[in-house]
């Protein structure tokens, strides 16, 4: 078994659409970034190419290279998921905790873990969604952005 952790933050800005996990959330902010700045992909990705060993987000789909900008980063996981494939691994489970203030995020976990579980051609119970509150504390406490964390379980095929 192969255990990777990712984490991702953005700051959330006027002009953007919120995108959580693929699913655009009402708000009147949005998250800042080259792509389309999903904290939970991010996270997601980040933890998965950990597992794999296949270095991080950054290495495989650079801020530099203009082709990702606003880009869906459902796809990123949808090509990490080849990735891992093709190590001759599969995904047994992830696990994600969001961290934000506003708006509301219990009413999108279950369609945030579907588009994750989707993507990544996983059964919806294999994806668990989780969002807390800054509780005031830090820049996310403030409403100033978004935080998340993500842990994947892999195994050998």
């Amino acid at each position: 078994m192969r255990i990777g952790f990712g984490y991702d933050i953005h700051p959330l800005v006027e002009n953007r659409p919120l995108i959580l996990g693929g699913v655009r959330i009402p708000f009147d902010k949005g998250l800042e970034g080259h792509s389309d700045a999903d904290v939970v992909s991010h996270a997601v990705a980040d933890s998965l190419l950990g597992a794999a060993g296949l270095g991080d987000i950054g290495e495989h789909f650079p801020d530099t290279d203009q082709k990702y900008k606003d880009f869906n980063s459902l796809q990123f996981l949808q090509e990490i998921e080849k990735k891992i494939y093709f190590e001759k691994l599969k995904i047994v489970n992830i696990d994600i905790s969001l961290v934000l203030e506003q708006p509301k995020i219990a009413p999108y976990k279950n369609e945030i873990a579907r588009n994750i579980a989707k993507n990544l051609f996983l059964k919806p119970d294999q994806v668990n969604v989780k969002a807390t509150r800054g509780e005031g504390l830090g820049f996310v406490g403030r409403g100033e952005g978004a935080a998340c964390y993500a842990i994947s379980l892999l195994k050998p095929r």
